[in-house]
């Protein structure tokens, strides 16, 4: 391996090649679906904004041009050139970098905004992650999260606690299906504004990933 592949591979936080492409590939077909929801987890954001685990960019078709610039953070090299790709497709500025949600590399209260889409599943250290975002937000700053997590029901979420223990984060890049991203929230000091509840899919059989919320919350005034 040269020098510089050995720095590429250095620099990637997470290393999932193939569910990388598994995941663009399943995103992309799923976007017919998921992309009304996309608009509404953005409609209404503006000035700086950082959006963490961007995957293979789907949210920067989305971005209103009241946001004036998106800092991407995305640890997967495959999906990191993907994201790249789309940025240069975004109609705000979005500037895609390597780096982890448990350590930002960015300057606290740089923000206005955050977004967490679909990835608060998947980060190691989901406290960590939610504490990063704290910091880099301005006091008043806004988290936008389109999350997927435990179900309602006692007999799904049993599931989902079984699938967390065993295959589901090595088949999926690390993704948990029984997290509770309002609950971690909260834990984090972040102040939960409206949400709502739904499907995916609407119809048909329950996964273990159909049970998502999309909503807001902010790091308080004052903080």
């Amino acid at each position: 391996m040269s020098p510089r592949s050995a720095k590429a591979v250095s620099r990637d936080a997470v290393h999932h090649p193939v569910f990388a492409r598994f995941y663009a590939r399943q995103s992309v077909a799923a976007e017919r679906v998921v992309g009304a929801h996309r608009k509404e987890l953005l409609a209404g954001l503006s000035g700086r904004v950082i959006e963490v685990g961007a995957g293979n960019g789907l949210n920067f078709a989305y971005y209103p041009m009241a946001v004036s610039e998106v800092v991407a953070i995305e640890p997967e090299r495959i999906l990191r050139q993907l994201a790249a790709s789309a940025a240069v497709r975004a109609d705000v500025p979005v500037d895609v970098v390597p780096g982890a949600a448990e350590a930002l590399p960015v300057k606290s209260e740089a923000f206005d905004g955050a977004v967490a889409s679909l990835v608060l599943c998947s980060v190691r250290d989901l406290p960590r992650a939610l504490a990063e975002l704290r910091r880099v937000l301005r006091p008043g700053g806004e988290l936008r999260f389109f999350e997927h997590g435990v179900a309602p029901g006692k007999t799904m979420a049993h599931a989902q606690r079984a699938l967390d223990r065993t295959v589901w984060p090595l088949l999926f890049g690390g993704c948990h299906v029984a997290r509770d991203p309002l609950a971690a929230m909260r834990d984090a000091g972040f102040e939960i504004g409206p949400y709502r509840r739904f499907l995916i899919p609407a119809k048909g059989p329950r996964l273990p990933t159909s049970y998502c919320v999309l909503g807001s919350a902010r790091r308080p005034e004052g903080d």
